[in-house]
């Protein structure tokens, strides 16, 4: 499954320019809790969340200290204070393509400690967006579904082998793989893409082969 397959195409988007009133709105308004930042061609410039606004208070907060105790000692201080969106903004975000997996997806917002991506063209315009509750909905696919992915793509399309000659069985997300190859590399490898299948949280191979061409 591609990050096309799940993406929203239909984002809500806000200028750097913009003020932090104007993206509180937004969000509050369409249910969110981040917003790409983008300029007129739709290119993504950064990212605002919740975290920036808790931030962009905490700095306010601070601001107002720092500016009583500077006036006290030095008089008036013309401390700037975050006021637009690209005050806050998250700039240099990470983003994917629509043609990586949804795994690679995860991975990667794992990795960054993030809850969603952009995703965008080769030129960085926008075409949608990727959250943590798309994953979530992609492994959580129902056992049907994902016996039916196993069954066309892994061995027809893939492995180019008769429907029948192998037996998938699906309970909860684990799949039971049965039936008899030609070779242990083959065995292997319908194991390996049945794995990968998002949804699937394991497989149990059971699968039996006339020859062994992994020795030497």
């Amino acid at each position: 499954m591609r990050v096309s397959d799940v993406m929203t195409t239909d984002v809500l988007t806000i200028g750097r320019e913009a003020s932090l009133k104007e993206a509180a709105t937004v969000m509050v308004n369409g249910g969110i809790s981040g917003l790409p930042v983008v300029d007129d061609q739709r290119h993504v410039i950064g990212i605002i969340t919740e975290a920036d606004f808790v931030s962009a208070e905490a700095d306010r907060s601070w601001g107002r200290q720092r500016r009583r105790l500077l006036a006290n000692v030095f008089g008036e201080s013309n401390s700037p204070i975050a006021s637009t969106v690209g005050d806050v903004m998250t700039a240099n975000i990470e983003t994917i393509d629509r043609g990586s997996s949804v795994t690679e997806a995860a991975r990667r917002m794992s990795d960054l400690g993030v809850k969603r991506l952009p995703v965008v063209t080769p030129d960085g315009t926008l075409e949608g967006i990727i959250s943590r509750a798309d994953v979530m909905a992609a492994f959580a696919r129902p056992d049907d579904e994902l016996k039916f992915e196993i069954e066309s793509d892994v061995i027809e399309r893939i492995m180019r082998l008769e429907p029948d000659s192998i037996s998938v069985a699906v309970v909860d997300g684990s799949v039971t793989l049965s039936g008899t190859v030609e070779t242990k590399s083959e065995s292997r490898l319908i194991e390996e893409l049945a794995v990968r299948v998002e949804g699937v949280v394991g497989v149990d191979s059971k699968l039996m082969y006339t020859h062994d061409d992994t020795r030497r």
